[in-house]
């Protein structure tokens, strides 16, 4: 189920990697969403 959510998450969520993002710049948004995605991406591997 994680992985189908992280496919999910890669079409629709923005990469902040790509954009260069500082994570001590990052808006409060922006770091929810950056964990969500790590959440949703360790559990996609476990699997």
């Amino acid at each position: 189920m994680f992985k189908i959510i992280a496919k999910v998450n890669k079409l629709l969520l923005p990469s902040f990697s790509k954009k260069q993002l500082d994570l001590s710049k990052a808006t409060k948004w922006q770091t929810v969403i950056i964990g969500w995605r790590y959440y949703v991406t360790t559990r996609a591997l476990d699997e």
